[in-house]
């Protein structure tokens, strides 16, 4: 991805970098060793002195990432120069880790990339469990994740997930505010707790059966685990999940999906909408 700008002003090259292109000072220090920026055509320093009306260019080429690229299926839901967002199914892991270095999101992604051309590397904007399925955004390169990131921070990406819970809460829709912490320093269970992270969670209750309900879940933070922590705290476990709730009924994985993605884009600012084509199951 080449991200251009025509300068209006006078100025070292640098502080075009950094405030109308909004390069982080990590990256612009990482990518001058790469030959990335251009002025008029011209390789350049980052104190070159850029005229009014010149074309600045910085080249986002990624570096390859040192695990393997492999094939394996993709449903691509949305895709432009600067993000993808994929439907992911469960039973799969976003990216490679110590233990697994193969057989992830990642893998697979790395491999579309090198069979369509793009030098692009595998930075998740959202992140999904393993047995959790439905939308997740990855951007192609470092600049445009710390935008998205950023706008993380600041409640700018909309998040909707569907869950289908044993029970159901008492009223239709409501606010679940409740602190979440790990429930041992060591492991990766978490627990609401009075000295966790502030963690808040908005649900409305879509359909309701005899023994369970459809819920739609808006994460208003995001603490690990946190949809599925406040609805076993609640009473209302999701199905199908063995760590939080109850996997008593033969469903094969947690009945949890990121439906829908609602954000800016970070580049053009136009309202992009990401929808899942996956659906969670009350049939138990």
């Amino acid at each position: 991805m080449i991200l251009r700008h025509e300068a209006q002003r006078e100025g070292k090259l640098l502080s075009f970098l950094r405030r109308e292109l909004g390069l982080s000072s990590t990256l612009v220090k990482r990518m001058k060793f790469r030959h990335a920026y251009t002025v008029n055509g011209q390789s350049v320093f980052t104190d070159f002195p850029v005229k009014t009306g010149d074309i600045i260019e910085v080249c986002m080429d990624e570096d390859t990432p040192i695990y393997p690229a492999e094939p394996g299926e993709l449903s691509i839901l949305y895709e432009d120069e600067a993000l993808i967002a994929l439907d992911k199914p469960a039973g799969i892991l976003m990216h490679p880790s110590s233990a697994r270095n193969s057989g992830t999101l990642a893998n697979f992604l790395l491999h579309y990339y090198t069979q369509t051309g793009q030098k692009s590397a595998v930075h998740p904007v959202s992140r999904l469990d393993r047995d959790t399925f439905g939308v997740v955004l990855l951007a192609k390169n470092a600049h445009v994740h710390a935008k998205m990131h950023a706008m993380q921070l600041h409640g700018q990406i909309e998040k909707h997930y569907h869950a289908a819970v044993l029970g159901g809460p008492e009223h239709d829709e409501g606010l679940i505010d409740a602190p979440i912490a790990r429930s041992d320093p060591a492991g990766m269970l978490r627990c609401v707790r009075a000295d966790g992270k502030p963690a808040r969670t908005r649900f409305r209750v879509l359909q309701r059966t005899e023994k369970a309900a459809l819920l739609q879940l808006q994460p208003l933070t995001g603490r690990t685990h946190q949809l599925r922590v406040h609805c076993a705290h609640m009473g209302y476990p999701i199905l199908g999940d063995p760590q939080y709730g109850t996997d008593d009924f033969g469903l094969p994985y947690q009945q949890l999906c990121a439906v829908s993605l609602r954000f800016l884009h970070p580049l053009t600012e136009k309202p992009i909408e990401i929808h899942s084509k996956q659906s969670v199951c009350l049939d138990f």
